[in-house]
């Protein structure tokens, strides 16, 4: 098993179509899509983004990082939220992602979560994350 990042993505025009649908219909949708991934025990981590209207980018494309407020300006994709899948392959991941709602005019982004066993065992600062991974139970 491994650690999968489903990154949700859309269009301005798909994120404003997904706001103007039915609260609850909304949330009885994506909770019994949830429902599914629990009882598959696969669902490790999912959340939902706000808008871009309440974002902050820190921009490192000049000499110093500029930090302004959102909205982002123009794009051709918005990152609106993610889900953590504990699943065998990517193609696993793939199967799930199939299934999710409310993706008209979307893309989902997958991608595998390395661990920190991929990472040199003899850094110290790897060593000093490991000792804090352990001691707060993620390991």
């Amino acid at each position: 098993m491994g650690k999968y990042m489903l990154i949700m993505r859309s269009t301005d025009e798909a994120a404003a179509e997904f706001m103007n649908t039915d609260f609850t219909e909304l949330l009885n949708e994506i909770g019994r899509f949830n429902d599914e991934l629990v009882r598959a025990g696969v669902l490790l981590a999912a959340e939902g983004l706000d808008t871009p209207d309440n974002t902050v980018v820190v921009d490192f494309t000049g000499e110093a990082p500029v930090v302004t407020d959102g909205p982002y300006g123009e794009t051709k994709e918005l990152f609106n939220g993610y889900y953590i899948l504990d699943v065998a392959s990517a193609q696993e991941a793939a199967e799930w992602a199939k299934r999710m709602p409310y993706t008209k005019g979307s893309k989902i982004e997958i991608r595998r979560v390395t661990t920190i066993d991929e990472f040199p065992q003899d850094n110290e600062w790897i060593q000093k994350e490991r000792a804090w991974r352990e001691a707060t139970g993620q390991l």
